[in-house]
């Protein structure tokens, strides 16, 4: 539970300092939809660090190993979708947005196993 926790709380974190990066600091040096494609990869970003708060809260209530998994899927959609975003965008590496797709799956199976726990739990 605390790992979940730990990291849904500094993903949490990271994402108000990368919002407050890109309304500031980025604004003038990005294109309106480079700046929205940022904008995206922050909104989830924030997104699943609750839904890892909420992994860590669901690990008290019931027993299931999917739930770990879940958590998991979260850090690595996390890090994989909103990742590919900030760096498609802070380095213009365009072939980036091809393993974006990859970020929101494990993002998708997170949500998907976090149902499947709760409704199995």
């Amino acid at each position: 539970m605390r790992i979940f926790f730990t990291l849904g709380a500094l993903f949490g974190a990271l994402g108000v300092g990368l919002g407050a990066f890109g309304a500031h600091a980025l604004r003038a040096a990005l294109t309106p939809q480079d700046l929205a494609t940022f904008e995206i990869g922050v909104r989830y970003q924030l997104y699943h660090a609750l839904a890892l708060i909420a992994v860590a809260w669901a690990t008290t209530q019931w027993e299931a190993t999917t739930i770990t998994w879940a958590g998991w899927a979260f850090v690595a959609g996390i890090v994989i979708f909103s990742g590919s975003l900030y760096v498609l965008v802070l380095t213009g590496q365009r072939w980036l947005g091809a393993i974006t797709p990859i970020g929101g799956v494990a993002l998708i199976v997170g949500w998907t196993l976090l149902a499947w726990s709760a409704w199995r739990g």
